[in-house]
């Protein structure tokens, strides 16, 4: 019993092993096709993107390559102009050859039949034997195997005779000919014709299994007082073989042109493109900074007069530009030192200027207002000094920046506060509109404080007294700032030119707030040195628009500026951002008209968000406005936001 339930025990262990073994191996089976499958996808995948992939290199190689281009639309051409031309031999020829058989044949029939209708005329036999004898040697000699154009008969009774037929002579044709290789249509033509009357037919036949193209010509002849059918079989195929040659020899003919045509063209456009290829390498070269490069002039003909020509542009620009730079050298290395060695006289003047400017209390009128005079000409002239050595490190290209993470609307807040003053004098009123309260962007804030604070001062100073709007926007890429006025405007040719050094719309009009004119050149290459945007629009009457885009992150790139430069234009949202408008007053009036006596003496920058009801950017209440960072005056006009940040007209 003990030794059954053993047994029993170890069959089950193996039972047990074998089911495994059996899992174990389908679940390799499993993971094998699921190998196999993920891989033949693969594969898959990898062959149907080999037609993208060469029709992309095949349109990369067309768009850059003159050679490649000229070389296949001549190919192209070449291929269908050979090959119409190929068609239409070969058909001629096919023409040609078949009528030249089926004259032949017609000619040889009209014989034959002339011959054996005067032998059967002229039989003088009366027996079946004979009669026999005379018909089958008869139709035997037009019989031509061995010949250039093989021949075979048909002879048939015609069907349906009042005459008395000779029952001694029965249809006769060649050997494996019968009456079915003869064409209906032929047939009836014959049989409803005049004796004297020839007709033909292409049609096939069969010769040792295959078919080979022929012609049938028929006749009627009477023997005996019966009428009859006769036809002879013309086999043409060894015109057939002769045109397959000469199609043959065509073709190869034509594809043979075709590769030499190509070979010419490839040979000839390369001896074309290749110098204009080495001017465009040379030109290249040029264009970075290697002047010394020159094109190799190689014999008298067109191309080397180009090149002899492209030499001697290259080296007369190379001299102007030797010339232009050796100036530029100077230039630069006279105002920086002119500036440097002009610091420490101006320094003395400016210390005498301020002694005499505190004391000026003391003075009589007349010097009291030459000290005043002398003391602000001091300052213009120390602001002149300090842009003109700006400048000169920008040319000499050793400005550097400083980048930090920044809030750029904290930047526009303080600059808003230090203008203030002058916002006071000019009567204008700052407002500021943001879409969020925070956007930090990589940026040197001196730099960028100074680009706002020259945007500002030049609309505060060309504003006549009205509103002067800023915007801060930002999307996924960049942040943007834009400075609007509504003042006396200018015109597109003159914002072309207001970044240009020491340039005025009008030089004759009075500077309020003592610039030098190189402002907005320094704000450029501050701009510059971020990889931003400063551009510049206006309209005579209208005022004008300056806006600042700056990527957000240092050496990102901008695709689109988030705030808009001409008045109307549509301004881009960005998704989840906050549209919080934030209104900021340097100059509130009062109700008669003028500028209060609090905010003028104050001179300091109100900066205040809409309370609830108030709309933003899609026309939707803000909720949860916040407090103003500085009490609102009271009767204060309140500011709603322009349509050029998508709300309302104030």
């Amino acid at each position: 019993m003990e030794q059954q339930e053993d047994r029993w025990a170890r069959a089950r262990d193996v039972a047990g092993r074998v089911q495994r073994r059996g899992a174990l191996a389908a679940r390799r089976a499993r993971i094998t096709a699921a190998r196999m499958r993920r891989e033949g996808r693969r594969y898959l995948r990898r062959l149907l993107r080999i037609p993208g992939r060469i029709r992309s290199a095949f349109m990369r190689r067309w768009r850059r390559s003159l050679q490649f281009r000229t070389v296949l639309i001549t190919l192209v051409l070449a291929c269908a102009s050979i090959f119409g031309v190929g068609i239409y031999l070969s058909n001629q020829i096919a023409n040609s050859l078949f009528q030249e058989r089926l004259t032949q044949s017609e000619v040889q029939t009209r014989q034959s039949v002339t011959q054996v209708q005067e032998t059967f005329d002229g039989a003088q036999v009366t027996d079946q034997q004979g009669v026999l004898k005379l018909v089958n040697d008869t139709l035997a000699t037009l019989e031509a195997r061995d010949s250039g154009t093989p021949r075979q008969y048909v002879f048939l009774a015609v069907p349906n005779q009042d005459q008395p037929r000779n029952q001694w002579v029965d249809s006769r044709a060649s050997y494996l000919r019968t009456e079915n290789d003869i064409p209906q249509s032929l047939r009836a033509a014959v049989e409803g014709s005049q004796q004297s009357q020839q007709f033909w037919e292409s049609i096939p036949l069969t010769v040792d299994n295959t078919v080979h193209p022929a012609i049938a010509v028929g006749n009627k002849v009477t023997f005996g007082g019966t009428v009859y059918e006769l036809y002879l079989l013309y086999d043409i195929q060894s015109a057939q073989e002769t045109l397959d040659e000469m199609q043959n020899v065509l073709w190869f003919g034509g594809v043979f042109l075709i590769l030499l045509i190509g070979a010419i063209v490839w040979i000839v456009t390369r001896s074309l493109v290749s110098p204009v290829s080495h001017a465009a390498a040379v030109s290249e070269k040029l264009a970075a900074g290697q002047l010394e490069e020159r094109m190799a002039v190689e014999g008298e003909d067109e191309v080397a007069r180009l090149a002899k020509s492209f030499n001697h542009m290259a080296t007369s620009l190379q001299e102007q530009i030797n010339q232009l730079a050796a100036l530029s050298q100077m230039q630069q290395r006279f105002v920086s030192d002119v500036s440097h060695e002009l610091r420490t006289p101006l320094t003395t003047v400016r210390m005498a200027a301020e002694v005499l400017y505190d004391a000026r209390g003391q003075f009589d009128p007349v010097n009291k207002r030459s000290a005043e005079l002398l003391y602000n000409q001091v300052e213009r002239f120390q602001a002149l000094l300090n842009d003109l050595l700006e400048i000169s490190r920008f040319d000499a290209g050793v400005a550097r920046l400083d980048v930090e993470p920044q809030d750029i609307v904290t930047v526009v807040r303080s600059v808003i506060e230090t203008a203030a003053p002058i916002a006071v004098s000019c009567g204008s009123e700052v407002r500021l509109y943001a879409r969020a309260g925070s956007i930090v962007v990589d940026m040197d804030a001196r730099r960028i404080e100074r680009v706002l604070r020259n945007l500002l001062l030049n609309a505060l100073e060309h504003g006549e007294g009205r509103p002067v709007e800023i915007f801060v926007a930002a999307n996924a890429d960049a942040v943007g700032v834009s400075v609007r006025d509504h003042g006396i405007g200018m015109s597109p040719s003159e914002a072309a030119r207001v970044f240009d050094r020491f340039w005025r719309a009008d030089p004759a009009r009075a500077r309020k707030s003592g610039g030098s004119g190189l402002g907005l050149s320094i704000a450029t290459e501050d701009v510059k040195l971020h990889n931003g945007w400063l551009q510049a629009w206006g309209r005579r009457g209208e005022g004008s628009c300056f806006r600042l885009t700056l990527p957000l992150h240092a050496g990102g790139t901008i695709v689109e500026s988030p705030v808009a430069l001409e008045p109307g234009g549509t301004l881009p949202l960005v998704r989840g951002a906050t549209r919080e408008v934030v209104v900021g007053a340097t100059a509130l009036r009062s109700a008669g008209g003028t500028p209060s006596a609090g905010a003028a003496s104050a001179g300091a920058a109100t900066v205040a968000t809409p309370t609830v009801g108030a709309h933003h950017a899609e026309g939707e209440p803000v909720s949860g406005a916040q407090q103003s960072e500085t009490a609102p005056v009271a009767g204060a006009p309140r500011a709603e936001v322009p349509p050029e940040f998508g709300g309302r007209t104030p």
